[in-house]
């Protein structure tokens, strides 16, 4: 905006009393998205873009239509929970309209404010409260009608098609239930629809056959996929905002014998960027944990299969490192969570360049820490060691078993074992479990059990059970934690691994030294009434305990 620009602005201003910020948006030299991020910045209030919202039928069905359009405020989302409702409002400080929600909805409501401008929040007052939003209406009201699908495709006034409502309703859904997939999966006679909560899949609803070419349509037309190619798979990205934060949706789209099947995995920063003092490690593990990340140079593995968390604790980790005086810079396929002051780049097959090119360009660009998705090769493995004896800390990931098998992969993968001697600092293991709710009870441990556990593990021969109430839909479980081992490399280790000793002599020389397995930590959980052994023996093999 010039000079000029706002000495009219500020001489208008002064003929008509209207606010300076409201009156540059009615002249047209800033848009209103402009001046409400400008005004968020200033005020040091969180703004929101009205546009990119999925409405929460909980929340609107909260105020009233009469209510939000004399206050010019809309409803964002709403906790049960926790009784709070997020609310976007064109004026944050006016703290009367607050009281007056209050006073109609409930007096112990906790309101956070976020700052929206006023022409967005007629649009989506308009939008959100002329149509039905619950999954339920919206297909009542796609059985009692038909299905347009080339307006699906197009754009204009989106609310007005249900498929397009369902399809939001739907994702909005997903976050609220806690979910990290979303899978579509299209049948003979009808799509199935299933979310991955807490790490086990559930269904959550059956479809018509009918809907699913128009939802395959919408999903492939927000995720910039081609809406014509049904015979090759794709991917594609997704970002909205749900419950009032910014969720990221990475999509993929593989033909199967019924059709289209669509996985979404939902990307939540709030959950995926966790403080490393918030992943409930134990302490004397997040000690060591903490020891190895305070070496100057050398790998940091972290293992397990895919879903076991370990995206969650590399950002936490490289989190916990992320200062002004640190260069971090990563290599992802594809990057999944942005993060200030860390350069992150993402694999590009298109570009030629892989984790092993990607390696040795970012050596080049001066490093402290350097972060590598996955070691998937011989030549990835080779860039990331020769990364170690540089000088630089490296933090990875790769696909075993255990902490301890990670040595005899790296060797089947092609690395020497003179290399890895010395340049490996520590080997994370990592499986993650479902958390027990708080309607848990206690019983007896029967003999069977017992065996398991050693003495100091279990002192009160009592175990706990699942449930099921309201919080945990029944289940018994509610929210997971992670059954970590830490394997911390010293001289001695490096020289059986330098001579080749085997896995199972490494394995006993660091028990010696206090190195406790998977096992033994999912059994440390199990007694401390966090978990039960029938859901870490889901992910964790015990067969060793009943052979001894």
């Amino acid at each position: 905006m010039s000079v000029d620009q706002l000495k009219i602005a500020l001489l208008e201003q002064r003929r008509s009393g209207i606010p300076l910020g409201q009156l540059l948006t009615q002249l047209g030299f800033v848009t209103e998205a402009i001046m409400r991020d400008a005004l968020s910045e200033i005020l040091g209030h969180d703004s929101i873009d009205l546009k990119m919202v999925v409405p929460d039928p909980d929340a609107i069905a909260l105020i009233p239509k009469a209510m939000v359009m004399r206050h010019n405020v809309i409803p964002i989302s709403y906790d049960s929970i926790n009784n709070l409702l997020i609310l976007a409002m064109a004026d944050v400080y006016d703290l009367m309209v607050l009281d007056r929600i209050r006073a109609t909805i409930d007096a112990t409501l906790e309101i956070e404010p976020m700052l929206a401008g006023k022409g967005e929040i007629a649009e989506a007052i308009d939008t959100f409260y002329g149509y039905e939003l619950s999954v339920d209406g919206i297909l009542h009201e796609i059985e009692t009608g038909e299905i347009d699908h080339k307006s699906v495709e197009e754009a204009g006034d989106e609310y007005s098609q249900p498929l397009v409502r369902l399809v939001n309703a739907i994702l909005s859904d997903a976050v609220k239930q806690g979910a990290s997939d979303i899978h579509f999966e299209p049948e003979a006679s009808f799509l199935r629809l299933r979310y991955r909560i807490d790490g086990v899949l559930k269904q959550i609803r059956s479809l018509h056959k009918n809907y699913w070419s128009a939802i395959v349509v919408r999903l492939k037309v927000i995720s910039n996929m081609n809406i014509a190619e049904t015979r090759a798979p794709q991917d594609g990205r997704i970002s909205l905002s749900v419950l009032g934060r910014k969720i990221d949706f990475r999509v993929s789209a593989q033909p199967t014998t019924h059709g289209e099947n669509i996985v979404l995995r939902v990307l939540d920063r709030e959950k995926g960027i966790v403080p490393l003092a918030n992943l409930d490690i134990p302490a004397d593990t997040l000690n060591s944990l903490k020891l190895m990340m305070a070496r100057p140079e050398g790998i940091i593995l972290v293992t397990g299969p895919t879903g076991s968390g370990k995206t969650t604790t590399l950002y936490s980790m490289i989190s916990y490192r992320n200062s002004e005086d640190v260069n971090i810079m990563t290599l992802e396929d594809p990057v999944e969570y942005p993060m200030d002051m860390i350069r992150q780049t993402s694999i590009n097959e298109v570009a030629k360049m892989d984790f092993a090119s990607g390696i040795r360009s970012l050596m080049r660009q001066d490093p402290d820490i350097i972060l590598v998705g996955e070691v998937r090769d011989e030549a990835t493995a080779e860039m990331a060691f020769r990364a170690a004896m540089t000088g630089h800390q490296v933090f990875t990931t790769l696909h075993t078993n255990s902490a301890i098998g990670a040595i005899p992969r790296l060797i089947d993968i092609g690395v020497k074992p003179d290399i890895l001697a010395g340049n490996i600092i520590g080997i994370l293991g990592q499986r993650l479990v479902r958390r027990l709710c708080q309607c848990k009870v206690k019983r007896e441990i029967n003999e069977l059990e017992l065996q398991f556990f050693s003495s100091e593990q279990i002192k009160e021969n009592k175990v706990y059970d699942p449930v099921g109430c309201s919080k945990c839909e029944n289940s018994g479980y509610k929210g997971r934690l992670s059954v970590l081992e830490v394997l911390t490399l010293d001289f001695e280790l490096d020289e059986m691994i330098g001579a080749h000793a085997s896995t199972s002599s490494i394995l006993a020389a660091a028990k010696k030294k206090g190195y406790r397995t998977m096992a033994d930590e999912a059994l440390n959980r199990v007694a401390n009434g966090a978990t039960t052994l029938d859901e870490v023996s889901r992910v964790i093999d015990f067969t060793q305990y009943l052979n001894s």
